[in-house]
This record gives C-alpha cells, structure tokens and sequence, in this order.
C-alpha cells in the first residue's frame, strides 16, 4: 500500500495479520476491511505499508504452519523485499528503517521479524521500532491455562487447540501418531481437513465441539496440562520471540483488559521478559469501543490507529 502523496522516499510499516485457517481470507485475496484495513490505515497516514500472507495462506501452495514464528518471519522478510523491488515501479524509495508491527498471531511475527532485522538478516534492512498488539506471546505460561481453565472463550479454545495440535504435528512431528491418539471421534477424523487451508471458518467451527472435554481424550488433555517432547519443543520456540533476545529499539505492547482470547498475561509475560533483558518497552492499554462483541477483535481496531500515530512520530 503506497499512500498518495508527493512524498518520493517512506518509510514502511510492516503489518502482520492475526489468525486465519481459510487460505481465501489472507490480505492478497481477501476483500474485506478486515484483511486490509490496516495496510489502508498506514498508508493514509504516510507510510508505505506491507501485510504480508504467510506461507500456505492466500495462493501460496501447501498447509499454513499455523504458531510458527521462524516461518512467519522469513514470509514478512520476503515482503519487505518485494516491496523494496517494486516501489521504484512507482517512482518511489523505501528508506531502510522499518516499524514493524501486527496483531494476535501476527504479534509474535512482528517481534520475529523484528529480531530477524536487528540481527542483520537483511541489510537493506533495519526495525526502528515495533509495536505488536494482543499477542499470545507466552502460550506455555499464560495462554495454554487461560484455555483449560476457561478464561479463553470455549469454542474458540476449542479452535485454537485443534489448530496448535494439527499444526505442531506437522512442523515438528511426534506430537501424535494418528489423530485418534488426542480426538475424540468423531472429531479426529475431520480435524486436519478443517485446518488444510480449504475449510471457511464458520464451517470449521460449526464442525468442532464447544468444549476441550469434548474435543481431546484424555491422553490430549494431559498434553495441555503437561507439555512434553515435540509439543514442549514447539512451546519453546514459540515462546523465544521474547525471551531469546534483547530489543535495541523502542517497543510498545498493546492490549486490552479482558481480552478473551489472547489473554494479558501474555502481554505481562513478555514485557517482563524483555524488561529482565535490560529493554525499552511499555506496556500501553487500549479500549473497546470500536468494536462490540470482541474485546481481541476490538483490541487490533483500536490499537492500530494509536500505532500509526505513534509511527508517526519517530524520526
């Protein structure tokens, strides 16, 4: 997204999009304001902003490798690379910082990415700041108890679960043999067809239980309440976006109270963990009023505007 004005050389806004399972609904081929209301938004506020689709979403081939930061950054990377190609098409010049940011899912790539570009994987390339929202930053920690206890809505516990499991069996294998091993029939004959990329997500949901009891047999239950071998692996690099590494730029962490999905106390986790390190980061609150239903749905639309401006602000 290029914004129209005079301005030859931007700076870019690297906007990652939170969790889908249905290829159709990514940034490239969704047309929704959702899917791309951000983009929108940083362009109009001055920046050229990118929203990459990670691998296996939009018409990229495969499955999405859903919670899997190292993929997730290397198809932001990507983006910032095409990007960079293309915008002298249009008389434009991308400046090298980049204000990387994104929401949920997205939050955790933001800060992948961010770390990829301190650490010098591109040297065109270098974050100036982020400003991740509502991320399920320490799922081991904070969100995996949030969801067994009841915190995490139910039914999209439920979603969330089948989607970690399915996913981190393929990524890292040995997290089960046979479905059957961690669903209930007759969920485990349907729950890796709901989660290939070609299940709309009312579909998906409609198709899966309301509660984790429902949905796990008890061998899948004591894997939530007691991670072990490859799903324990999964939880550790899933959860390196905030403890393996020390930002040397400006970091804000949005999230509001009472998010019923990604719970705060990720949020609380991660900055703790980068405080620990010696970083810059403030915790900042959003509130709901741009969105009924939803306090996480409400939490990106409310937080993305205070991010622009914020953006805005940094020379």
């Amino acid at each position: 997204m290029l914004p129209r004005n005079g301005d030859r050389r931007l700076r870019t806004v690297s906007y990652t999009h939170g969790t889908t399972s249905y290829k159709p609904d990514a940034p490239s081929v969704a047309d929704d304001a959702w899917a791309r209301g951000p983009a929108v938004t940083f362009g109009a506020a001055g920046f050229a902003a990118v929203a990459p689709d990670y691998l296996g979403l939009g018409e990229g081939p495969g499955v999405h490798p859903w919670k899997h930061v190292p993929s997730e950054t290397s198809a932001a990377l990507d983006m910032l690379r095409a990007a960079r190609a293309f915008a002298p098409r249009r008389g434009r010049v991308l400046e090298r910082d980049v204000l990387v940011t994104g929401f949920s899912q997205g939050a955790s790539s933001a800060l992948g990415l961010a770390r990829a570009l301190q650490e010098g994987a591109d040297p065109r390339f270098r974050v100036r700041a982020a400003a991740p929202i509502s991320g399920a930053y320490d799922f081991r920690g904070s969100e995996l108890p949030a969801l067994l206890n009841g915190e995490v809505v139910p039914k999209i516990g439920v979603a969330y679960t089948s989607y970690l499991l399915t996913s981190w069996n393929r990524i890292f294998g040995g997290v089960y043999r046979d479905p059957s091993e961690l669903f209930r029939d007759p969920y485990a004959g349907r729950v890796e067809k709901f989660f290939d990329g070609t299940t709309p997500g009312p579909v998906m949901l409609q198709g899966l239980p309301g509660t984790l009891d429902e949905l796990l047999t008890p061998r899948g239950l004591d894997l939530l309440r007691n991670p072990s071998g490859a799903f324990a692996e999964g939880l550790r690099v899933d959860g390196e976006v905030c403890t393996a590494w020390t930002p040397r730029v400006p970091v804000r962490l949005y999230k509001m109270d009472g998010d019923e999905q990604a719970v705060t106390a990720n949020t609380t986790a991660c900055a703790a963990a980068f405080r620990d390190r010696g970083a810059r980061v403030r915790v900042v609150d959003v509130d709901d009023r741009l969105h009924e239903g939803s306090r996480h749905l409400g939490s990106n639309t409310a937080a993305t505007g205070m991010v622009a401006d914020w953006f805005a602000g940094l020379r």
